[in-house]
């Protein structure tokens, strides 16, 4: 048994230290020679708008998080050359929307598609839903260049309507119908707290998945477990499903803070949302892991490990200030 613990220690050790080095090497050559996936402190967000099904022009502008809740829910789906993906997650997902809307009375919906500077016809399929279901339900957000994961995301939130909003990876990967598992645990701190975060997790499913990989990306994947425990998160054991569930009041707050672009922005909106001592449940989701991910096992990995030490370090030593207020009208 101490033997088995001795083992484990060294192996999270070495995947600490090996994605470390790794990391700080990218982190030289990216400020040498290209963009580091972060949010540049100047950048300014100007007003958005969607674009039109019919007239395919960016005409219907878009509100603000700082405005009051016109729906119950939103759902932001972030997407980059998904054109092959797409489709079967809206289906799935509009149909759970639609047949929630049947029943309940009170509900209402929107679906934010913000297409990354998809090269594929990624908006083409997505303006196909909106003309199907009318651009009240169904919308896209158009970026030009890919910007990342995280930027889109932050883009679709600051341009939503709902009470709860929620972002959902495109590749449906996680069945829409757990989002009543991510509401239920949200009714546990609706008496206690306006601003709640519920994640959807795969950590159920982590010996099982171990068994199927690699032991070399079971080595990356202890490795970055470790670094978001030291640098950044504690008490969430998967920070990265994309199937996360916030209420308007704690959205306001966590996007205009967030800086992170590209795949470790999860940790970052966590990290915040534990500075700001904001209530986080972790609920077990079914998960199926679908062909065409854009996370390159190696990269992909040194890339966030890179990201978790400039959260911890910028906001450490304070380059990145906090803002402590909601953002309001």
């Amino acid at each position: 048994m101490a033997l088995s613990v001795w083992i484990l220690c060294s192996y999270c050790l070495w995947s600490i230290l090996i994605i470390g080095v790794f990391s700080v090497i990218a982190i030289v050559l990216r400020s040498l020679f290209g963009s580091s996936g972060l949010e540049n402190e100047t950048e300014k967000h100007e007003a958005h708008y969607f674009i039109h099904p019919e007239s395919k022009e960016e005409n219907v502008k878009a509100p603000s998080i700082s405005d009051e809740a016109t729906l119950k829910l939103s759902v932001i789906v972030p997407a980059f050359n998904e054109a092959q993906r797409l489709s079967p997650m809206l289906d799935e997902c509009l149909q759970y929307l639609e047949n929630r809307c049947s029943k309940v009375e009170e509900f209402s919906y929107e679906v934010l598609i913000v297409s990354d500077g998809s090269t594929d016809d990624t908006a083409e399929v997505a303006l196909q839903y909106s003309r199907k279901f009318g651009i009240n339900k169904v919308r896209l957000l158009l970026c030009k260049e890919n910007r990342g994961k995280g930027a889109v995301v932050k883009d679709g939130m600051m341009c939503s309507r709902g009470k709860y909003l929620l972002f959902a990876d495109a590749d449906g990967a996680t069945k829409f119908s757990d989002i009543e598992k991510l509401e239920e645990s949200m009714k546990d701190f609706a008496d206690k707290a306006s601003m709640v975060v519920v994640v959807g997790s795969r950590a159920h499913l982590e010996k099982e998945s171990i068994a199927q990989r690699s032991v070399f990306r079971t080595f990356l994947m202890f490795g970055f477990h470790c670094m978001v425990w030291f640098f950044a998160v504690r008490g969430v054991r998967d920070t990265q499903c994309g199937f996360k569930l916030f209420t308007r009041e704690a959205a306001r707050l966590l996007f205009p803070n967030l800086h992170v672009k590209r795949w470790a922005f999860d940790v970052e909106l966590l990290y915040l949302a534990q500075y700001f001592q904001i209530p986080i449940s972790e609920v077990a989701v079914k998960w199926t892991e679908i062909e065409g991910s854009k996370i390159v096992p190696f990269w992909s990995w040194l890339q966030m490990g890179q990201d978790l030490f400039l959260i911890w370090f910028k906001y450490q030593i304070g380059i990145w200030q906090i803002k402590s207020e909601p953002l309001n009208k």
